[in-house]
């Protein structure tokens, strides 16, 4: 409900929405700290948000003060204050802003980082102790919000069981961030990725799935199938759906971070068309980056092949195959230091010999990289059968070795790893736990 004085008050909501006439009153000249949500309507990392905000609210409006902005009708201010996005939170102290500003997928630890840097030590353990664990039940339980898992969802919602989707990120998965999607059936045109992670994440929300996104899974139990999200709510679940994915191994150097989907790519299948005609450079030595080289000579005018070694690493008939392509160039003993966006659109790969130290430069259109992949998993399973690669093995109902625990997509031991193979594991894995439940 709300009260006289404009603060919601219910069992998790203690914040009070004010707009840029009460900015002056109730941030800047506060007498206690502050936390503030720029958030807007439509905003699906808002509404991931919005639970963690009211839940700590609860907590914490003893010592500090909550307060919601609309910024879309409050836009002058969040200008000059230089908020380009929703949400972000941001945190006052004395009418000084402080701590790190947060945006996009929130995550309720870094919101409590910042919190308990706002007060005493002793206050911040004693407002933490009061912490209430909560526990919740449900049919299925999936765990990652990508193709895989978002399809498990909306086929068990759609079958009228109780379904969770928990996520660390916001729901999409890979998809979510890649440029452009041209072979998903239905889209003869390419589609952008966003807006397919969206159309799947609504699609699953309309069959009834409940969704947890933007959590730290803390625990989890496969065997009494639970898990623990932000060692605060219990979730247990007559089924798990693991479909966790993986994700392209980084080589962690500048700029390949801020230009993920934008110009630094590492999928060939998705976005070698995109550079027909146009010069690439792929990073990696191994059977991947050299399989994926040959399909990019395809599109790409010139494809310079980079690695850190002396010798390719890739099985010698690949390296042959590589050899008798004219457009492929390879540049062996050397590493990138740097990627670096130029103003006309272009990458620029910073590049030093592993030999002699000596420093290069390339100027190209794109840039792929092959350094491996990394399963993603959540913790506690450790018992799970897995292939040589750290894959989840399971059968074609998708069942791993622990009864009542599904592995869909990515995660999953298999050949291959498109969109639609992960839609098909999500189908078969919700298809056999639905023909399970109701026998």
């Amino acid at each position: 409900m709300k009260t006289n004085e404009g603060v919601y008050m219910s069992e998790l909501h203690y914040y009070r929405e004010i707009d840029s006439e009460a900015w002056e009153s109730d941030v800047v000249n506060s007498d206690r700290p502050v936390v503030v949500d720029f958030y807007s309507d439509e905003c699906p990392p808002c509404d991931a948000l919005a639970p963690k905000f009211s839940s700590l609210a609860a907590l914490w409006h003893k010592d500090v003060n909550f307060v919601k902005i609309f910024r879309q009708q409050n836009r002058p201010l969040a200008e000059k204050l230089g908020v380009r996005g929703s949400p972000t939170v941001l945190f006052f102290n004395n009418g000084t802003e402080t701590g790190n500003r947060l945006s996009g997928g929130i995550r309720r630890s870094d919101l409590l980082r910042n919190l308990e840097a706002m007060v005493p030590v002793e206050r911040a353990e004693t407002i933490r102790c009061a912490q209430t664990p909560v526990r919740s039940s449900c049919d299925v339980l999936v765990i990652g919000a990508g193709p895989a898992g978002l399809t498990a969802g909306m086929y068990t919602g759609q079958a009228k069981l109780k379904t969770v989707i928990v996520d660390t990120g916001l729901s999409g998965g890979n998809v979510a961030t890649t440029h452009q999607v041209g072979n998903f059936p239905g889209f003869s045109k390419p589609v952008p990725g966003w807006q397919l992670a969206h159309n799947m994440t609504e699609h699953a929300k309309t069959a009834g799935c409940l969704f947890r996104e933007a959590v730290d899974v803390t625990a989890f139990d496969p065997e009494r199938r639970e898990v623990v999200l932000d060692g605060v709510e219990t979730v247990s679940a007559r089924y798990v759906v693991i479909a966790t994915g993986n994700s392209p191994r980084p080589i962690g150097i500048p700029g390949e971070k801020e230009y993920k989907g934008k110009g630094i790519s590492y999928c060939a299948t998705c976005d070698g068309k995109y550079y027909e005609g146009k010069e690439v450079v792929v990073i990696g030595g191994g059977n991947s980056a050299l399989e994926e080289s040959l399909f990019l000579s395809t599109y790409a005018s010139k494809l310079t092949l980079i690695h850190r070694r002396g010798q390719f690493r890739a099985d010698k008939g690949i390296q042959e195959k590589v050899r008798t392509v004219s457009n492929i160039e390879s540049l062996m003993s050397h590493q990138p230091t740097a990627f670096i966006r130029r103003e006309d659109g272009r990458m620029q790969v910073e590049l030093v010999s592993t030999e002699d130290g000596t420093s290069k430069t390339i100027v190209t259109d794109g840039v792929f990289v092959f350094a491996g992949m990394m399963t993603n998993l959540p913790p506690g399973t450790e018992k799970l059968a897995r292939d040589e690669f750290g894959a989840v093995l399971g059968n074609e109902d998708m069942e791993s070795n622990i009864p009542d625990i599904y592995i869909a997509g990515d995660a999953r031991a298999k050949r291959y790893r498109q969109i639609t193979t992960a839609v098909n594991d999500g189908t078969a894995a919700a298809m056999a736990i639905t023909r399970r439940h109701y026998g």
